[in-house]
């Protein structure tokens, strides 16, 4: 209890720094925000006011520039100076038009409207200067146009140049009042930078004290807790070795006619009380098992027989820790006899979630044959007993075989993989924290390893596709899911479009020398791409696996028949001949491997 209080606490602690740092981040991203809008809008506001602080002395030049055109048309005699008053009207109005963009703003020009109380008086004080320049020049030109009295001209040429003056002395007055404005938002945007870089500059000290400083302290209690727990991980490995023992020593020999055993694998996954989760096709089929009858208990399903019933809901009681292998007799609802072989095998799927996978062969003619060779031996018919035996031997001896093979697969691939976490997760240095780092995102990806290898090692028990459609399309779903579950490229190509079918003795033995060829591809050949190509002719079927693996030397490894790989071309021969095959291996060192069944297919079933 104390424990999970603490898990709780925990989660609420890092709930509240993640909150808070997420908090940090938006808060300075706002900041450089507001800070890069700000430094805009002043910019912007610089550039209007360089532009206004131009126009204004431009002023000062075009006031000038009519003083000195209206002086000239006075004193230079001209009988047509048409031109020359039309240029000075133009450039009047012009100055007129900054004048008022100055004074009232401008959109056009972005000038602003607001103006600060020292602008708006200077502008005031040289409104009646400007208005008399303006009125002076009109008459000024008007006279010309009219050849008035040319002493008028005089008095407005002097009215002229009083006032030119005075709007001189005010448009520099305006101009220094809108450069101490200018310099006065350049020191107040430079506080403002200096507030926000500082404001930001405390809020990363604020994030390092309370959010990065107490995370890593929590991470360094993390990295304490896993290595506290490395006993219970060793105590695991070595608990799940001893489950794998006992699962090995568990499986019996299967006595059973070849074609009852490999005619099809009948499968089931049902909880520790006995209800369904999940029944295989042909387990299904021979049950007569439908979704109506889901609601239903696995011992009712498998047999109307109240004491078959309730012998079955016993074993599944007593052993759905330990697992339990056996057969049994069972009466299905046409009131039919049938033996099973049963296996049930305990799987944790998640902590503290258990299911229960039920394998079964149909050994039902076997004991029919026993019963055969018991009134064979009644008869005293030595020669039939004495075939019998020889039939009986060497089934027995291919279904030891294929029993250990699929038993060495499961239990070897997961040990292995399993001992490498043992042996990681005791190699971790508290001292070393970068490495301890590193070995856990090792245990993390072995981890997902062995997952993989529980797939690959669940999938390569029969497939429903074997006994339904044929060996053509049993080994294209092989290649498809073996590639999913490697990640390797695996391809299949039917290049004579074979679709017969064959005998399903023989189709369950290509099905699983194909299998073998391809695990072997993965598992030792190091191979990236594998190529599995079907073709045949009359009479004579053949596959051919390809690899681009490191490829091996026959000779050592058939002088080596204690190691896996030498055991595995050992299972491949006997299992080629027993089918009246031939099997054709080619490997080069650093290059690859191919391997080619040849089958005879004189007896295909059309």
């Amino acid at each position: 209890m104390k424990k999970g209080s603490q898990e709780v606490a925990e989660k609420i602690t890092f709930k509240n720094l993640r909150r808070l740092y997420f908090f940090a981040l938006w808060t300075i991203a706002v900041t450089i925000i507001l800070s890069q809008l700000l430094i805009q809008y002043n910019l912007k506001q610089q550039l209007s006011d360089s532009k206004i602080i131009n126009i204004s002395g431009k002023q000062r030049m075009l006031s000038q520039r009519i003083t000195k055109e209206v002086l000239i048309l006075n004193f230079v005699s001209d009988a047509s100076p048409k031109k020359e008053i039309a240029h000075v009207r133009n450039v009047l109005s012009l100055w007129k038009i900054n004048q008022d963009a100055l004074e009232n703003g401008s959109d056009s020009l972005a000038f602003p409207k607001e103006k600060s109380e020292a602008l708006s008086k200077l502008y005031a004080e040289i409104k009646p200067s400007f208005n008399t320049i303006v009125e002076s020049v009109n008459l000024f030109l008007l006279n010309l146009e009219q050849k008035n009295d040319a002493s008028d001209n005089q008095k407005l040429v002097q009215k002229i140049l009083k006032n030119e003056g005075i709007f001189l002395s005010k448009m520099n007055e305006i101009v220094t009042q809108y450069d101490k404005e200018a310099h006065e938002k350049v020191t107040e945007q430079r506080k403002t930078e200096y507030w926000i870089f500082g404001f930001t500059l405390l809020v990363l000290i604020l994030e390092f004290f309370f959010i990065f400083k107490p995370t890593n302290k929590k991470i360094e209690k993390l990295i304490a807790r896993l290595l506290s727990s490395q006993k219970k991980a060793l105590k695991l490995a070595y608990d799940t070795e001893i489950i794998s023992e006992i699962k090995e020593n568990s499986v019996k020999e299967l006595k059973s006619l070849n074609y009852a055993m490999e005619n099809t694998l009948l499968y089931c996954r049902i909880a520790p009380d006995g209800s369904i989760i999940h029944v295989g096709e042909k387990f299904a089929k021979l049950l007569n098992y439908t979704k109506f009858s889901s609601n239903k208990t696995f011992s009712q399903i498998l047999t109307i027989d109240e004491k078959e019933q309730l012998n079955i809901d016993r074993i599944i009681f007593e052993k759905q820790r330990s697992g339990w292998q056996g057969e049994i007799k069972i009466h299905n609802r046409e009131d039919q006899t049938i033996w099973l072989d049963l296996s049930m095998v305990p799987v944790m799927i998640k902590k503290d979630e258990l299911e229960l996978l039920i394998v079964c062969f149909n050994i039902t003619e076997r004991k029919k044959a026993q019963r055969e060779v018991e009134r064979l031996n009644i008869e005293n018919s030595t020669e039939k007993i004495n075939q019998q035996k020889i039939i009986s031997s060497k089934i027995v001896e291919n279904q030891e075989n294929e029993q250990n093979r699929i038993a060495k697969e499961i239990h070897d691939g997961i040990g292995q993989m399993l001992t490498g976490l043992k042996f990681s997760l005791e190699s971790i240095n508290l001292d070393d924290k970068e490495k301890s780092a590193q070995k856990i995102e090792y245990l993390k990806k072995l981890s997902l390893d062995i997952i993989k290898g529980v797939r690959t090692a669940t999938f390569n028990l029969m497939p429903p596709e074997l006994s339904d459609h044929g060996i053509v399309s049993s080994i294209a779903k092989l290649t498809q899911e073996l590639s999913k579950l490697t990640g390797k490229e695996i391809l299949f190509y039917n290049k004579t479009d074979f679709d017969q079918r064959l005998d399903s003795l023989i189709e369950i033995n290509i099905y699983r020398l194909t299998q073998e060829a391809i695990n072997n591809a993965i598992k030792y050949a190091e191979s990236t791409h594998i190529i599995v190509q079907l073709s045949h002719s009359e009479t004579l079927l053949s596959i051919i696996v390809d690899d681009n693996g490191k490829g091996f030397d026959k000779t050592s490894v058939d002088k080596k028949r204690n190691s896996e790989s030498g055991m595995g071309l050992l299972f491949m021969n006997e299992r080629i001949q027993y089918i009246n095959g031939r099997v054709f291996i080619n490997s080069i060192l650093g290059e690859g491997t191919r391997i080619t069944f040849n089958i005879p297919i004189s007896k295909l079933e059309n």
